[in-house]
């Protein structure tokens, strides 16, 4: 049995990969952040999807509100969603998923884990840089390169999402089982989801084009899903 590490947000797409970690027989170890956001609400999220999954997980405390410059760590008004983005939103946090795979490895490198999942996608997201999969190649030799273990254990980043639309996202996390009804996606970190930024409107296309009904409450609805309600109940 391998020993893995999950990156869980508390998000749709990390719990799709906890849970796909989980049905590939790895012993894995859940991993969140509480990096100063502004949606703390995930923290809560992350450690339901932990407990319903059987893993132990591990929560690191870190500041990114001294860097500054993302809607995410500051009080700045999030950016009004859309489906079909061009350039990078007021939500993108300098650095971030650097920071949090080289913690992921450290805690590898000491564990002994070959693997660490995270829930990264470049179809349907909000044009972050550090989800393209020349990021993750590239973050996959500097673990190696820099760690004791790297390459004896051939640490492999594995991002099982990476190429997959959202609504594929959630058709694989519904077939293993994902307790999306636990999960938290919403930017403005509110006790219901909004339904208008971008992460909101990308989670509703998905489920939308899987057919599937989103097991959460949103404040408002898109015009796209009400329709795609309509459409279900006829």
């Amino acid at each position: 049995m391998s020993k893995a590490l999950v990156l869980m947000s508390g998000g749709l797409d990390s719990t799709t990969v906890a849970t796909y970690a989980k049905s590939r027989g790895d012993e894995i170890f859940g991993l969140s952040f509480n990096y100063g956001q502004r949606h703390v609400i995930e923290m809560e999220s992350s450690r339901r999807v932990a407990e319903r999954l059987g893993v132990e997980r591990k929560v690191i405390n870190i500041d990114m509100r001294q860097i500054g410059s993302s809607s995410l760590t500051s009080e700045s008004e999030v950016d009004e969603g859309s489906v079909n983005r061009e350039g990078i939103p007021n939500t993108y946090v300098p650095g971030r998923n650097i920071i949090f795979l080289s913690i992921a490895g450290a805690l590898a490198d000491i564990k002994g884990a070959s693997k660490i999942y995270i829930g990264v996608n470049s179809v349907d997201y909000s044009g972050y840089p550090d989800c393209r999969p020349d990021f993750i190649g590239s973050m996959q030799n500097t673990l190696r390169l820099g760690l004791a273990n790297g390459p004896s254990s051939n640490l492999s980043i594995i991002a099982p999402l990476q190429k997959l639309s959202k609504a594929e996202i959630v058709r694989m996390g519904t077939e293993l089982g994902a307790p999306y009804e636990l999960t938290y996606s919403c930017y403005r970190g509110g006790t219901k989801s909004c339904g208008h930024c971008d992460s909101c409107l990308l989670r509703l296309k998905g489920f939308m084009e899987a057919g599937i009904e989103d097991p959460l409450q949103y404040i408002e609805y898109p015009d796209f899903y009400l329709d795609f309600l309509k459409r279900k109940k006829k």
